[in-house]
């Protein structure tokens, strides 16, 4: 199988770690926990008392993960510690996990892959790359988690932040005030003050311009948009840390970039306040997958079950509160967050997936061709 990879993946931005993607465990009872049939064949989550017939876990062998997460190395090294089952992390920050993906083709050194954004998985999936199967965790989602599931169960959600959200710098406020919804960028007043994120680069620009779109009907009032935006100054930066900087700076007044960004920013400091316009905002979940010719799969199931129960959840959002990663929210019920953040009060859109990973390559043409200055 050939890959087609017609974008770049960078991960979400980190702080202090390498800047952003597309994009990048403590467990007491693992039984009670995960629910999940056991390296022994215990019990399936059926509850029927039938023994699984599929290939078990080999612990000692376990399984490798690639993963853009800030998160993942505490989640690995834990999972492994409560569970004996060995975890090989490839901790790729710098954007290379898809190339990587489609560079082995049909002999995958992976088995689980765990980066943001559920259409660049959306686009493995078209392509045959992801398993598709039930994780018996499901039913732990809360109803936020439960809208960014995909029917085929081929990736799973592990947390949510915002695509694009607009921030500002509370010293910097300008006379006309603060926008409310996204048509208010497009106010003369508001002419030069804007700047936002390059899709070729980062990984949750593209879920941003995406989510725009949607909100106003489809892809030509999106483009509509954002040929708007251009020609009231939008600039572009690459990634979020030096879109985030030119409003920390006072460069510009207004940045939109993730929005966990944002709150590591804030969190060493920064004056810095966040508005999530009111049309809505796309939800950009963290996502998990299992490759469909992994050597391992059972051993790579243990550890998504692990990550969708209160135990897996617990190490993720106990990471540093200085590395934006750590400010997502959570989506699995009885977790409780470490970190504060904004979870209510936001609009979240769940992106028509299949629509946007269609146009994903022709969308990001058309920006660098018409919008990227």
């Amino acid at each position: 199988m050939k890959l087609r990879v017609p974008f770049h993946f960078s991960p979400r931005s980190r702080r202090p770690r390498a800047d952003i993607l597309l994009m990048l465990l403590s467990l007491v009872v693992f039984l009670a926990a995960c629910g999940g049939t056991t390296s022994t064949g215990s019990p399936s989550a059926s509850g029927t008392g039938t023994v699984s017939t599929a290939p078990s876990c080999d612990k000692a062998t376990g399984f490798t993960l690639y993963s853009a997460q800030g998160y993942d190395s505490d989640a690995a090294k834990a999972f492994q510690q409560q569970t004996g089952i060995v975890t090989k992390l490839v901790d790729d920050s710098t954007g290379n996990l898809l190339a990587k993906i489609a560079a082995e083709g049909n002999n995958p050194q992976w088995d689980a892959a765990w980066f943001d954004g559920n259409v660049t998985m959306q686009t493995l999936d078209n392509q045959g790359v992801l398993l598709k199967w039930d994780s018996p965790n499901i039913g732990n989602y809360t109803s936020l988690g439960s809208s960014v599931v995909p029917s085929d169960h081929s990736y799973y959600p592990t947390g949510i932040t915002a695509a694009g959200a607009i921030v500002y710098n509370t010293k910097h406020i300008p006379a006309a005030g603060l926008p409310k919804d996204w048509s208010d960028l497009l106010n003369p007043a508001y002419k030069n003050l804007v700047a936002e994120n390059d899709p070729a680069f980062s990984g949750p620009a593209y879920p941003f311009i995406a989510g725009v779109a949607q909100v106003m009907g489809g892809e030509a009032q999106g483009k509509q948009f954002f040929t708007q935006l251009k020609a009231n100054g939008d600039k572009i930066f690459q990634t979020n840390d030096p879109t985030l900087n030119s409003v920390e700076t006072g460069a510009r007044e207004f940045a939109i970039i993730q929005d966990s960004a944002y709150y590591a920013a804030a969190k060493a400091g920064q004056p810095l306040g966040i508005i999530y316009p009111t049309s809505g905002v796309a939800a950009l979940p963290s996502e998990i997958g299992i490759s469909a010719n992994g050597q391992h799969q059972a051993c790579a199931k243990e550890f998504v079950n692990w990550l969708l129960s209160s135990a897996g959840q617990s190490v993720m959002t106990h990471h540093d509160p200085t590395d934006g990663d750590t400010y997502f929210i959570e989506i699995i019920n009885g977790v409780t967050p470490v970190v504060q953040r904004q979870t209510t009060g936001i609009n979240f859109v769940a992106l028509d997936v299949p629509t946007w990973a269609g146009v994903e390559s022709e969308l990001k043409q058309w920006f660098h061709d018409n919008i990227v200055q």
